[in-house]
């Protein structure tokens, strides 16, 4: 089982099925908070879907293509952060997170993101991380701006959300920035 503990409260913790309740509990209790900018919420409906993704994402880390791995916070599952997937041959990766409404405004991500972003440069060996944000998440576009990634640029119409497209900000820190960070 993989463990990182981030501080005293909080650890990451490779998903596994053991949580797939816990997970479906957590997104059916933030639908309305997680439906704003997140397509998938609507398809999760039972504690079968919850399954059905954890079981992927065990696959994903089987294949060393990145993972899913739990947030918990004093032992409760409070979100999902992990890699979308590598690409090996350029050593990129872009990270997706999101928490459950009741563990907001806890610096739960901003934590969980600096513990991925330095597993992807000191222990995989990556040369760049990407955080893709919907240009009116403000509280998903702090994070990146909290952690010294660059924004980018905009990718027009970049997701589908139930009746709408946004657009993406695309922030990226590569790994000379993230040494320099450590350095300041």
């Amino acid at each position: 089982m993989f463990i990182h503990k981030i501080n005293e409260d909080t650890e990451l913790r490779l998903l596994e099925m053991r949580y797939a309740d816990d997970m479906f509990q957590l997104i059916d209790n933030s639908r309305e908070h997680l439906r704003e900018w997140l397509p998938w919420v609507d398809f999760n409906k039972n504690v079968k879907d919850s399954q059905a993704f954890i079981e992927g994402t065990m696959k994903q880390w089987a294949a060393n293509n990145g993972f899913q791995a739990g947030i918990f916070y004093k032992g409760e599952l409070a979100g999902v952060i992990g890699l979308h997937n590598i690409n090996w041959q350029n050593k990129s990766t872009t990270i997706g997170y999101w928490l459950g409404d009741a563990f907001t405004g806890k610096g739960l991500m901003t934590g969980a993101c600096q513990a991925v972003v330095d597993y992807c440069f000191n222990d995989l060996k990556l040369n760049r991380v990407e955080i893709r944000v919907a240009t009116g998440n403000e509280k998903s576009a702090a994070i990146p701006e909290r952690l010294c990634f660059q924004k980018e640029g905009c990718v027009r119409q970049a997701e589908w959300i139930y009746d709408h497209f946004v657009d993406h900000y695309i922030y990226g820190l590569i790994h000379e920035d993230f040494n320099k960070t450590k350095l300041d």
